[in-house]
Formats: structure tokens, sequence, C-alpha cells
């Protein structure tokens, strides 16, 4: 049975490949795509059980989302609009927050 932070996790990467594909489809950025998908399979890496140490997995993941958070971070601040970036800002907070509690 995965535990509630791993099930926020699978959660967050269907969130952020979802964004990645509506960015493609409404935009037609392609690093949308690729960024989004990349990023995911990083995750999902870390989510499979047994295929890194649970602490190592937990904190590259972490990592993962930090990095994230400061990627949407610059281009909200970039654009001054909060879609997509700032809801992907927003998302991927309550993740990490969700993911400790």
């Amino acid at each position: 049975m995965q535990d509630f932070a791993t099930k926020v996790l699978w959660v967050y990467i269907v969130l952020l490949v979802v964004g990645g594909l509506i960015g493609f489809f409404k935009a037609g950025s392609q690093v949308s795509l690729v960024t989004s998908i990349a990023f995911a399979g990083l995750l999902m890496l870390t989510a499979i059980p047994n295929l890194l140490a649970p602490d190592t997995g937990r904190i590259i993941a972490d990592i993962l989302m930090a990095a994230l958070f400061v990627v949407f971070g610059v281009r909200l601040s970039k654009t001054r609009r909060f879609v997509p970036s700032g809801m992907m800002l927003v998302i991927t907070l309550v993740a990490l927050v969700l993911r400790h509690i």
C-alpha cells in the first residue's frame, strides 16, 4: 500500500503532465511538453517502490519539486499571468506541504 506522500506525488505527476499537454495544445509549446514529461519521468522514478531507498526517493522528489517551484515562480514573475505558471506554483507548494504532513 502506498503512503499518503506517494499518493500526493502521483497526483502531482499527473497534473504536471496534463499542464504540459495543455501548454502544448493551446500554445504550441514543445518546451512545456518536454519539460513536464521529463520532470514527471524523474518523479515517477522516485515514486516506484523499491527502486530507490525510501528516504533517498523522498529527498530527490522534494528537490525536483522545489526546482519546479522556483521555475514556476520565475515564469510567473516574468509573465505576470497566473495561468499556467501561478497555478502550477500553487499546486507545487500544496503538494510539497501535503507530502510532509
